[in-house]
């Protein structure tokens, strides 16, 4: 008995999205599908390369196949992702190209929100996304740093207008831009606060950044110019919040929260990642010491109604790693890196989510 295209979509409707609770095919994220004999082929549009949940869904439809319409299937399965489109989709906008901007916050300096940001932006790289990351810290540069970029420069190219764009150099998979490629290392950059947002401003639009499935924004820590450009100009899908457990930091985290959630900002909380949560010893890894204090981040999400991400162990792979330019996430036994790893898949996820229900309203308003 031959195959049908109907018995395939037929089976495969029993499949759920474990996020959007309904299935596959209501949802159209079954593509192209080819039988040639018991031969079963089609893809599965996932809403982001990073979904946790891939081999989970994959593993459901070569199932249902195999159970509900020929035990004897030869079944092919091509996990593809479609990421929703965020900024202006003409294709003289360098914004219009990228499809998620992920702004990473925090109150405080020092409560490792850059490191935190590189490892996100090259765990997302690893799962397949096609990732940017901007270093909107322009009085204290260190992206180029953790990604190993230092002496790097920037390439030129002429844009379809005619206008100079910027061609940022890429490593680990990440496109990089950030105002310490056009500086020396001890030189001071003492500018007020217009020519720190043009600066940012023209990261966004006048680099060549292609088409990305995520663009991670590093703010500088606190509440400034900076913030309100990037927050009330460009189409952020979301805001990413670290903080340490340490009452100081988490005071100072609350009102960067506030800020994101004033009526002339409102940008989604993604979550709060909590970094530096306890010091682990290379030497005794199974004992935890909370030199910062306990459950800050944890407070700090119910407090808003957000997420805790996760809690990132302060180890000595994670510094080493940003010195080095080498991402910790990289290294897939590091217990921070797995951590990191994880994090990024939900946020990734949620992203997903917000850019589907932003969708749903636009078209119920239409």
């Amino acid at each position: 008995m031959s195959i049908s295209k109907e018995q395939v979509l037929s089976a495969l409707s029993y499949v759920e999205d474990p996020d959007l609770k309904k299935d596959l095919v209501t949802l159209n994220m079954i593509r192209d599908i080819v039988i040639d004999g018991k031969k079963v082929s089609f893809s599965v549009v996932l809403t982001t390369p990073a979904c946790p949940m891939k081999e989970m869904i994959h593993n459901a439809c070569k199932n249902a196949i195999i159970h509900m319409v020929d035990s004897e299937a030869i079944v092919d399965i091509n996990m593809t992702h479609d990421v929703q489109q965020a900024g202006d989709s003409s294709p003289e906008s360098q914004v219009g190209q990228i499809k998620n901007i992920i702004a990473v916050v925090s109150g405080k300096g020092g409560v490792g929100k850059s490191t935190v940001a590189a490892n996100l932006a090259t765990s997302l790289a690893l799962d397949g996304a096609k990732v940017g990351i901007i270093d909107a810290d322009i009085h204290g540069p260190s992206i180029p740093a953790m990604f190993g970029l230092e002496g790097t420069r920037p390439g030129a190219q002429k844009g379809k207008d005619g206008n100079d764009l910027m061609i940022p150099p890429v490593q680990f998979g990440v496109k990089v831009m950030s105002i310490a490629f056009f500086t020396t290392p001890e030189q001071p950059i003492p500018w007020r606060g217009p020519m720190v947002t043009s600066a940012m401003k023209q990261f966004f639009n006048d680099t060549e950044w292609g088409e990305l499935d995520y663009l991670i924004v590093d703010l500088p820590p606190g509440t400034g110019d900076i913030h309100l450009t990037l927050l009330q100009s460009f189409p952020v899908t979301g805001a990413v919040v670290v903080t340490t457990p340490q009452k100081v930091s988490v005071n100072d985290t609350r009102r960067a929260m506030g800020m994101l959630k004033m009526d002339q900002i409102n940008v989604p909380i993604l979550g709060i990642i909590e970094n530096m949560s306890y010091f682990t010893p290379a030497e005794l890894p199974d004992n935890k010491y909370f030199l910062f204090g306990k459950g800050g981040g944890a407070a700090l999400a119910q407090e808003f109604g957000a997420e805790l991400l996760g809690e990132i162990p302060l180890v000595q792979g994670v510094v080493e790693g940003g010195d080095d330019g080498h991402p910790v996430v990289m290294d897939n036994a590091h217990p921070a890196g797995q951590a990191i790893r994880q994090i990024s898949k939900t946020i990734a996820q949620k992203a997903a989510l917000l850019q589907i229900k932003n969708k749903q309203k636009q078209t119920q308003t239409a």
